[in-house]
């Protein structure tokens, strides 16, 4: 296992907290049910802007994106314009792309001030090392999903999915999004204990570098789970049933539910 890129160092001052979310999976399962969370999210940006020091969006944000050359997927305008504002009054946030929205790529960056990241990346936040991404693919099993995401990342398939009309490729990921997350959604709901794989990838990393954080999305449960003496895992859960998120205030790191 080699070790992870590093971002830069980010500094605390006091009062200031640092935010991590991911999976709110907009789109899904309906426009109406989106549209509610997608004004619950806002608020909760909102809320966390007044003492934000950065945050930071671990991927799954939408249950589909794709980004033609001179197109988007429709909706989403509410999340988008509050991430402007965030963005243009200087306050950080980061993305993280999942194995839902693995096709950003400049939009977000040349629109909104937002770095796409496709890899778990460290980080000095204040006196705390952190390792943070999405999850997908990380550790032991999943072998299949591992090699559809090599097939999903490679230049050559985007290549010719972009060749599809908007409406037509939109339409079909759509609809395969929809059906890879009811297939899964059993065993998202189950804790697997000491066999959860990003836990296991977690303890083979802290044997190779110490973090006192581990932070991932994409399991769906929100976890706070012992790496190793001194290390954590910390699973974000999701948007859809917990509405959970974690912040750190530069002593702790912990798991908190908005609106619930």
């Amino acid at each position: 296992m080699t070790l992870p890129p590093r971002l830069p160092d980010l500094a605390l001052t006091p009062g200031r907290r640092v935010y991590f979310a991911s999976d709110f999976h907009l789109g899904a399962p309906t426009a109406a049910h989106s549209l509610e969370r997608e004004r619950k999210i806002v608020r909760w940006l909102d809320q966390a802007a007044q003492d934000a020091a950065a945050i930071y969006l671990l991927g799954d944000i939408f249950d589909f994106w794709f980004e033609y050359r001179h197109a988007i997927p429709r909706g989403f305008i509410r999340l988008q314009g509050k991430l402007a504002e965030l963005t243009d009054a200087g306050l950080p946030v980061t993305f993280f792309t999942g194995n839902h929205d693995m096709w950003m790529f400049d939009y977000f960056t040349q629109e909104l001030g937002i770095p796409i990241l496709r890899q778990p990346v460290s980080q000095l936040i204040g006196q705390r090392e952190f390792h943070i991404g999405h999850g997908d693919g990380l550790g032991p099993g999943d072998h299949t999903y591992k090699v559809l995401k090599r097939l999903f990342a490679s230049p050559v398939a985007q290549w010719l999915f972009a060749r599809l009309h908007p409406n037509l490729g939109i339409g079909i990921a759509n609809r395969w999004s929809k059906h890879s997350r009811l297939q899964n959604g059993a065993a998202d709901e189950q804790y697997f204990g000491e066999d959860e794989w990003l836990l296991v990838y977690c303890r083979e990393l802290e044997k190779r570098h110490h973090h006192d954080y581990y932070i991932f999305g994409h399991r769906h449960l929100p976890l706070d789970v012992e790496v190793l003496s001194q290390s954590r895992y910390l699973n974000l859960g999701e948007w859809v049933n917990y509405c959970s998120y974690a912040v750190y205030d530069g002593n702790d790191l912990a798991l908190q539910y908005f609106e619930r």
